[in-house]
């Protein structure tokens, strides 16, 4: 296993959520310190703690301990978007509805170019 790339794909999540390294700790039930390790690749985990980790971050344990992520995985995407739009507060609610519709919208434009 190369826990040092493992570690860095679940940084890079965690980060990619906005998730401080205590916030991500506290929603696994494990240290700071444990956390750290685990990013930093000097600890292994349990299987439970994989999949604590799989579900809080949106990811496959296959991407996890494997760097392998299928091509087009829209629900992936979803699930991985979940957290950042439940982290949003009601009233900003309409600002990032009209920030997706915007970007759609310009991508769309994009590829009938």
């Amino acid at each position: 296993m190369d826990w040092v790339a493992i570690g860095g794909r679940i940084r890079k999540q965690r980060e990619y959520l906005g998730l401080t390294r205590e916030q991500f700790a506290e929603k696994l039930d494990i240290t700071p310190k444990f956390c750290a390790d685990i990013e930093l690749g000097t600890k292994g985990m349990s299987v439970p703690t994989l999949c604590r980790i799989a579900t809080t971050l949106s990811l496959s344990t296959d991407y996890i301990l494997f760097g392998k992520q299928e091509k087009n995985d829209k629900l992936g995407m979803l699930k991985a978007l979940s957290p950042m739009v439940e982290s949003v507060t009601p009233g900003q609610l309409p600002y990032l509805e009209s920030i997706l519709k915007t970007v759609i919208s310009a991508m769309n434009h994009k590829d009938t170019k």
